[in-house]
């Protein structure tokens, strides 16, 4: 290759590193003198030649001096006819030359010379202040603060760190309060950075890069020096016409090098006249950039066929972001960028520009979108997608990253619960999967929930005091106990049920309310409470309720012990809604009188709850009666904290008044029980047949009764899906063998009495042995959906017992007289027509069914697998386990 005299004339141009690069920014006086200045070093010196330095230094400075461009040419070896080869002035770099320049490039490039897989991780997130933080931010925040955190327990004492970088280079659409919301999200999530924009003195500072513009300046300089980037006059118009013959003549667009190799005269008179330009990169002919994508492995451009001449300085001065990004990651001394595929294209710039000046590039790991249920990017038309809305919501920060940290990466199990530290551990960059992940709402809830689960209540009341003052449910000032109470009340009531915080406060707000319609007419037709009324239960106990309230003789709350319905004998807060507060509290008068009323009226179970749920609530379904009672009545009176308005207050004495109006309503055909006749026609028709002795026997057991307290049915508390909704079927394992990449799962070919068993993958490694399973009969719950886990196709759940702390896990037993394929029922439940046919796969999934019914699957004393105390059976008997006291799952 040679270097003929208009290539050193326009190396001269380029002497005065400030200059031209500084000159971006100047007003167009100042710019025309400097371009004056690079004139006059363009012409021929004719001065003596004292100065006998021949080396041409990459990134220092040459000061003028007399001697000729052509004069000094001549003095070098290699120089003919006018002509000076390349290789000769690589021969003229001297050996100090040589060092000086990788000493500078390891001052300015900390990870110059080195293999970026063997350094402490230095990851980075860079977020733009124009909007809010976003899932799909969030998540890449995340992936490099794991990768960071892992690197500082490996590596202690290094310099290995989470990198917060403001790229801020768009300037219109910048601004200090995006900047401020987008950190206050991050420290929201506990996405702590040890360098960032608050702190400008850290050794790689400052961290905006409006404040990094000399560090640009100069490397643009540089590579304006070694002839890698040049100006450009073109204007808007010219370029757009360039574009549109390009696209005429079907080539795609791009610069086209018109000022590429321009002639050194006209681009010093143009910088004088004050013409505005740009300054463009200028793409080696041949070049091919290569990288090898964490994620998605090989890919390579043909650079000079896909991009022509790109821009690093604007007309303005202001550098683009790819510059700015790929010298940022380079001074900085990133070791690996995590980022969005939509940043894939942004490598082949920044690469060829790392090339270019000398840097060692990162490893790259580029992400796959996330989308939303419609298979779309996801965007606001989905939903929330902002941090801070998830956290307005009442999403707790480690339930969210647990959940943004399963949008596109496994640890390999079916685990989808983790804490911070788990995720610390766990996470490799080499388990991201290359396919689109779908932001599933409804799972983050679930995920929210499991994580609200582990916690006290204690522990959430802050968070739930927070969503409380969202809806401006509670007053200012005020007594600070009686706030602490309501608090403390609402949580305990809603903690079972939460998915998110801000069910508690939503939950409280119904709990006060009072939604029992003005008349009958006004019920929707159709609806569970319409159809209740008209059984005819509902009138008879509504009046006997008012009856009671009028006459003084309805249980109460204590407004002196209002938290008694709250805690147990220890003081500490239930949770359970099916367990009730410490003994000789208003839960216990309030049960007694229920049992007054179930006797006086013949009802009982869902024909007696119901009914005095909705008169008392205006609700047909919700936690137990006292505990929202007693909530009410926090709320009430003149010095409560509770801010009535807002919260929606109805006050008990003006819940009987509209009882009394709706009973009214109700039509003389829909006042008698339908339930209790037919009961008591059964009733006459057996004392006939017995002559008497039913009746007889009645009696004694009324009387056995009403000595002995009662033992509630949990089912007839149970409000949630049905057990029929689940398709459990009794399986045999014919096979099992170890997951090749997954170290906790096992892979089972289970016949469940189909036409071809089923492939089913099961985290039971930790706990049982291929010995264990082998030859199995099992409980296989069957209509859920198939998925892949740590890529094997499983379609069902190994249904097992499990201790409080699921230290201990073991298969249910099966009766070794069941039949394989037979459905699992249980007793007082029917399992047969319509009703009794479970659920849909998909509904199963997205209604999250299992979920909401395994509460209430658990192990007896005695280790009998149960459902709300009934046990699960076959048709050889009843399937047991050796764990008791235990859950079902």
């Amino acid at each position: 290759m040679k270097l003929n005299m208009a290539s050193l004339a326009l190396l001269g141009a380029s002497i005065s590193r400030s200059g031209m690069v500084m000159a971006f920014t100047r007003s167009p006086t100042l710019r025309r003198a400097l371009a004056t200045t690079v004139t006059q070093r363009l012409q021929p010196f004719t001065t003596d030649s004292n100065n006998d330095s021949t080396a041409f230094r990459r990134r220092r400075a040459l000061k003028p001096n007399n001697a000729s461009l052509q004069e000094k040419a001549s003095k070098l070896p290699g120089y003919f006819d006018g002509t000076l080869m390349m290789s000769t002035m690589e021969d003229q770099t001297t050996a100090a030359d040589a060092a000086a320049d990788e000493e500078d490039n390891k001052s300015l490039f900390p990870n110059a010379g080195k293999n970026v897989l063997d350094l402490p991780p230095r990851m980075r997130f860079a977020p733009s202040p124009t909007g809010s933080l976003h899932v799909g931010g969030a998540r890449t925040a995340l992936y490099n603060w794991l990768v960071a955190k892992k690197g500082q327990f490996d590596f202690e004492n290094s310099e290995s760190g989470f990198v917060l970088r403001v790229e801020d280079t768009d300037v219109a659409r910048s601004t200090k309060e995006s900047e401020a919301s987008v950190l206050a999200d991050l420290s929201w999530l506990g996405l702590a950075w040890d360098e960032g924009p608050d702190m400008p003195l850290a050794k790689y500072g400052p961290y905006r890069q409006s404040e990094r513009s000399t560090i640009y300046s100069k490397l643009a300089q540089t590579l304006i020096d070694e002839g890698k980037a040049y100006p450009c006059f073109c204007t808007p118009e010219e370029l757009e016409e360039m574009k549109l013959k390009m696209e005429a003549e079907g080539i795609p667009p791009r610069y086209d090098g018109t000022w590429r190799d321009a002639d050194p005269k006209l681009v010093a008179d143009k910088i004088a006249a004050g013409d505005p330009y740009t300054v463009r990169f200028k793409v080696p002919a041949g070049a091919r950039v290569v990288i090898d994508d964490a994620v998605r492995g090989t890919v390579s451009w043909d650079a000079e066929a896909t991009v022509g001449d790109f821009i690093l300085l604007r007309s303005s001065g202001v550098p683009v972001y790819n510059f700015c990004v790929a010298v940022d990651d380079a001074s900085m001394g990133i070791t690996t960028v995590i980022r969005a595929e939509e940043h894939l294209t942004n490598t082949l710039r920044q690469g060829l520009i790392l090339d270019a000046l000398g840097a060692p590039r990162p490893r790259y790991a580029h992400c796959s979108l996330i989308l939303g249920e419609d298979k779309q990017k996801l965007s606001k038309r989905h939903g929330a997608t902002s941090c801070n809305q998830f956290r307005l919501d009442g999403f707790l920060p480690d339930a969210m990253i647990n959940y943004l940290a399963l949008l596109g990466w496994n640890d390999g199990t079916d685990n989808e619960i983790f804490t911070r530290d788990e995720l610390i551990e766990a996470f490799d960059i080499g388990r991201i999967v290359k396919s689109p992940s779908v932001f599933d709402m409804d799972k983050l809830k679930w995920v929210n929930s499991q994580h609200l689960k582990k916690m006290d209540v204690e522990e959430i009341l802050d968070l739930v005091e927070e969503q409380l003052n969202f809806l401006d449910m509670i007053k200012e000032g005020g007594d600070e106990q009686k706030k602490s109470d309501f608090i403390f009340a609402s949580t305990a009531l809603a903690k079972q049920m939460l998915e998110t915080l801000q069910d508690a406060a939503t939950n409280a707000k119904t709990v006060l309310g009072y939604n029992l319609p003005a008349t009958f007419g006004e019920l929707a037709d159709g609806s569970e409470a319409k159809e209740m009324v008209k059984q005819g239960n509902f009138y008879g106990i509504s009046m006997k309720l008012l009856e009671m309230y009028e006459g003084g003789s309805l249980p109460m709350p204590d407004p002196n012990n209002l938290l008694s319905s709250f805690v147990d004998g220890s003081n500490k807060a239930i949770v359970d809604d099916r367990q009730l507060g410490e003994a000789s509290s208003y839960p216990d008068e309030y049960k007694a009188a229920m049992k007054a009323i179930s006797k006086e009226m013949n009802a009982k179970g869902k024909n007696l709850f119901h009914p005095v749920r909705l008169a008392l609530t205006g609700e047909m379904s919700g936690q137990d009666v006292t505990k929202q009672l007693s909530l009410l009545t926090m709320a009430v009176g003149d010095d409560s904290v509770v801010n009535a308005e807002s919260a929606g207050v109805v006050p008990f004495e003006a819940r009987m008044e509209k009882l009394k109006g709706f009973c009214e309503s109700i039509p003389e055909e829909f006042r008698v029980s339908k339930t209790a006749g037919k009961k008591g026609d059964k009733s006459k028709k057996d004392s006939k047949k017995d002559g008497g002795k039913k009746e007889s026997e009645a009696e004694s057991a009324a009387a056995s009764s009403s000595a002995a307290p009662a033992v509630a049915d949990p089912l007839d508390s149970y409000e949630g899906p049905p057990i029929t909704a689940l398709d459990i079927r009794v399986g045999r394992i014919n096979k099992v063998w170890t997951h090749e990449e997954a170290d906790k799962l096992y892979c089972e070919e289970i016949d469940v009495g189909e036409d071809e068993p089923r492939q089913i993958a099961s985290g039971l490694r930790p706990y049982l042995s291929e010995e264990d399973l082998d030859g199995r009969m099992v409980l296989v719950l069957c209509n859920l959906k198939a998925r892949k886990l740590a890529g094997f196709p499983s379609h069902g759940m190994v249904l097992c017992a499990s201790n409080e702390d699921h230290t201990e896990v073991k298969l249910v037993s099966v009766p070794v007289d069941a039949k394989i394929g037979e459905r699992v029922t249980v007793p007082g439940i029917d399992f047969e027509g319509e009703d009794g046919k479970p659920f849909a796969e998909n509904k199963i999934g997205k209604k999250k069914v299992f979920e909401k019914i395994a509460p209430f699957l658990n192990t007896s004393e005695y280790g009998v697998p149960e459902f709300c105390g009934r046990p699960l059976l076959t048709s050889a008997g009843v399937c047991t386990s050796p764990i008791g006291n235990g859950s079902v799952s």
